[in-house]
């Protein structure tokens, strides 16, 4: 088998070579070059950490420093060249510092192990990912608010089972997302906060005899404390997994708001209408315009869930510490962040260009009996039990099917032989307004409430 040239890294411990499949098979620079930010702020505070304690010369420290600023610049500027035979982004920056200061580049390692140095990285990331993600949520908030704000009069039929079961408001139906995507935003928020530990310092699993001060190089990070645990420190990928899973949450509602979005659009329901931007047209087919935007939402949902359940299988046969397989986390987390980025911007536009079509929403509101519960209702308010009131609200429903007629087309006649409690004031029951308006429990449809959380929603997402 063909062999590469030894990987002077490893000091002279191996006798051969390392093989070209295993050279390809070990690498991740492709992927983990993602993360060369975070590599040089980690080893910035760490560099600078080591001459504060006096464990390296602090002329030392800055030139060490003064390189990998170097380094991230080549990077930005698209002149740094990774190469596979170093790896990872800690090697190949570490072998570029060489280039660039020489010797005293092998000073930087001291009292760390790329073990508790990735981790710290990837943290750094997920932190900041998660961070963006929560960006992107609160301007689809933002969206559903400016619609719902246009819509607050706007009646259309509340579902269950997809049939047509009380009125409500569009308003009302938008901020129901609403409440899904501020779940989502905290979630993130939890993983942001449980995460907030600094692992460097832990070295390969069992700490470091250098005197090193964990809690300057957690400062100048951002976290909020060191790890407690070595140990577990390198072999924690906890809020990997938690972000994976917040992030299948979030896709999970996008999902749904996709396929509401493409039921309404529908020609058989044609409930709202989506600008010309966020569909496309058939090769076929010259008429059709179709929501493509919101089934890849959709559509790429199944691939978040899949880098969830690939990390956790991943993980739940690995003992304490460190483990190559945990290499893989980092594939399928920045997919995810990278898909659900795409699927939060597609519905920002999606909810930005929605059209109601407020005819036929009312029409709807008006079809499958939806006030039979108001009129149970108003029996339980002349003294009778609910389940008594049920029974005869079924009745008048039975009538206005055989009749062909909306409740609110029968006469008063029909109405008051359900029961003799009844009285002229009957017939409001039946009309749609009157029906979402006297919705005033907290949280309900009724048009202050929702205008109560719309300024609610308002002020939490400024």
């Amino acid at each position: 088998m063909k062999k590469t040239k030894k990987n002077s890294i490893w000091g002279g411990r191996m006798q051969q070579d390392v093989s070209n499949i295993l050279q390809a098979v070990n690498s991740s620079i492709d992927i983990d070059k993602r993360l060369f930010q975070e590599d040089i702020a980690g080893s910035i505070a760490h560099c600078t950490m080591l001459a504060k304690q006096k464990i390296i010369d602090k002329k030392k420290s800055q030139k060490i420093i003064k390189g990998l600023k170097k380094i991230e610049t080549e990077i930005l500027n698209n002149k740094f060249k990774f190469q596979i035979k170093n790896e990872d982004i800690h090697l190949n920056i570490e072998k570029r510092l060489f280039e660039i200061i020489g010797l005293d580049a092998g000073y930087l390692h001291t009292a760390r192990s790329r073990n508790d140095q990735v981790t710290t990285d990837f943290k750094l990331w997920v932190k900041k990912s998660s961070k963006e993600i929560q960006y992107l949520i609160k301007n689809l908030i933002k969206e559903f608010v400016r619609l719902a704000e246009k819509n607050t009069s706007t009646i259309m039929p509340g579902f269950t089972h997809l049939k047509n079961a009380q009125p409500v408001l569009f308003a009302h139906y938008l901020l129901a997302y609403v409440e899904m995507f501020k779940r989502d935003y905290q979630k993130f928020q939890n993983t942001i906060n449980n995460l907030n530990q600094n692992p460097l310092g832990s070295g390969a699993l069992a700490g470091t005899s250098y005197n090193i001060d964990r809690h300057f190089t957690s400062k100048a990070l951002g976290f909020k404390e060191p790890t407690s645990n070595s140990i577990d420190s390198v072999a924690d990928r906890d809020y990997a997994i938690e972000f994976l899973f917040a992030s299948s949450l979030c896709a999970m509602h996008l999902s749904r708001l996709a396929e509401e979005i493409i039921i309404w659009n529908s020609d058989l329901v044609n409930l709202i209408n989506i600008e010309d931007s966020m569909l496309t047209g058939s090769s076929m087919m010259p008429q059709k315009k179709n929501p493509d935007s919101a089934e890849l939402i959709r559509g790429k949902t199944g691939k978040i869930y899949g880098n969830l359940n690939s990390l956790l299988i991943t993980m739940k046969g690995l003992p304490l510490s460190y483990f190559k397989d945990m290499q893989e986390d980092k594939a399928g987390v920045f997919d995810t962040f990278d898909t659900l980025s795409i699927n939060l911007k597609l519905a920002c536009q999606l909810i930005k260009g929605i059209k109601p079509n407020k005819d036929n929403m009312y029409k709807a509101a008006q079809a499958g009996y939806t006030t039979a519960t108001d009129f149970a209702d108003y029996l339980v308010k002349k003294g009778m039990s609910f389940r008594e009131a049920y029974k005869k609200s079924a009745q008048l429903v039975n009538i206005a099917e055989k009749q062909k007629k909306r409740l609110d087309e029968l006469d008063f006649k029909t109405v008051e032989q359900i029961d003799k409690s009844i009285k002229n004031d009957v017939m409001k029951i039946f009309d749609l307004k009157y029906s979402i308006n006297q919705k005033k429990s907290y949280g309900g449809t009724g048009t202050k409430s929702v205008l109560q959380m719309l300024k609610k929603v308002k002020k939490e997402f400024k």
